[in-house]
């Protein structure tokens, strides 16, 4: 099985009985939980959420923030990664907390914990690097709204995050990491700074994780914002219920990425081993991406975007990662549709569809298009915009994955 060398968890679990929000009436409300003795034992970690990192605006001196972010594998010994991977300077951080929503920007009481960064309370991340907290006792149920609070004293200059997060944050000036009233986090945010990922140690040391590599359509465009109902949320909840041992879901769909082109964030083929490979206990990756490509106009024929497909799956398997690979979605009726697109898109699907090159293939296209026009999407599942499915259409995309598929091997 892939993922990360075991850390020993040095510290003893504290019995916090907290409980968070639901996020709908379907879930259970998750507590930070004591960790039992077998959880004090080396396991190695797993990504329970993860969002590709991309330039956001500029940093601000003595800004807080309180990122809500809903995690997927259960497990002790949290970590949470921040990002500076395109700031120009180093980024101080000098104070982070971890707790549980109890709604909005409030906490559920005696949840909020600090984090530390190699024993110490303060951590400066270089240009271009990122850098882990220690474990956090306790373990954390799947299906949490974790809070992550930081503050910088002096962030100046490109500032590191996801954009479009579909999800509700907020924003202080000053620090106010360690209260869990929402008093003086007044502002808000609809992107995610400085953080790019969290794991867990799952109870199960074979526990693997899927990490889905795409745009829009997997960043959640379309979907009911603060609901969790993105296509990998979907499949995530899915996981917990199944018998498999893949629990953990990363999304690390960026809206308007490209799999050859810088343009909406790195291309694929340009984050794939800072976004995908380097998250911990991947066993699999999830490629859904292309449709920008083919839109953009830029020449890209279905030999360029198969040629990019190959790069992913050989670096990938290099990795020692699995590979499965969805066909790409309709999209008659977007302004940039046209007839040669659309003969692209084809052409790539079919590649998708019989090359035996993948360890294995969802066919969302086949999910999402209309049976009366098959270069449109179903307007049943249809988003508004004849590219982005709606929740609905998020959940059918989700449902139509073999799990059994995603447990691989290599």
């Amino acid at each position: 099985m892939t993922g990360r060398f075991a850390r020993l968890l040095s510290l003893a679990a504290v019995l916090l009985t907290t409980v968070a929000c639901q996020t709908g009436p379907a879930e259970a409300a998750p507590t930070w939980e004591p960790s039992s003795g077998a959880a004090a034992s080396a396991r190695h970690d797993v990504v329970t959420w993860g969002a590709g990192a991309d330039r956001l605006g500029q940093g601000t001196a003595d800004r807080g923030y309180r990122l809500v972010v809903h995690t997927s594998a259960a497990g002790s010994g949290l970590r949470v990664r921040l990002s500076n991977a395109f700031g120009d300077r180093p980024l101080t951080l000098d104070s982070v907390y971890a707790g549980l929503q109890s709604r909005g920007a409030a906490l559920k009481p005696g949840s909020n914990r600090r984090l530390t960064f190699d024993g110490a309370r303060t951590v400066t991340v270089p240009a271009g690097a990122t850098a882990w907290s220690d474990p956090l006792p306790g373990s954390l149920p799947a299906g949490s709204n974790l809070v992550v609070s930081l503050h910088s004293p002096d962030a100046v200059g490109p500032a590191t995050g996801h954009g479009m997060a579909m999800q509700t944050s907020y924003v202080t000036q000053g620090d106010h990491t360690a209260e869990e009233s929402a008093a003086n986090w007044t502002d808000t945010t609809g992107s995610w700074w400085y953080l790019d990922s969290v794991s867990v140690r799952p109870p199960d040391p074979a526990t693997g994780a899927v990490v889905a590599l795409g745009d829009s359509i997997t960043d959640g465009w379309a979907s009911t914002t603060d609901l969790n109902r993105r296509w990998p949320d979907y499949l995530a909840r899915r996981l917990q219920k199944a018998d498999t041992e893949v629990k953990g879901v990363a999304d690390e769909g960026i809206s308007g990425n490209q799999v050859l082109a810088d343009d909406a964030g790195q291309a694929a083929l340009n984050r794939l081993d800072r976004d995908v490979l380097s998250q911990p206990g991947v066993r699999t990756v999830f490629l859904f991406e292309g449709v920008n490509d083919i839109k953009a106009h830029t020449g890209v024929t279905a030999a360029d975007l198969i040629a990019g497909y190959r790069e992913i799956v050989r670096r990938a398997h290099a990795a020692g990662k699995c590979v499965v690979a969805s066909t790409v979605g309709p999209f008659e009726g977007w302004p940039e549709w046209d007839p040669a697109g659309e003969a692209v898109r084809q052409e790539v699907n079919h590649y998708i569809r019989t090359s035996g090159e993948f360890d294995g293939t969802a066919d969302f296209d086949r999910i999402l298009r209309s049976p009366y026009d098959q270069a449109r999407m179903l307007p049943f599942l249809d988003g508004g915009d004849h590219i982005h499915p709606n929740d609905k259409g998020m959940q059918a995309m989700a449902d139509s994955v073999d799990l059994a598929g995603l447990d691989c091997d290599r």
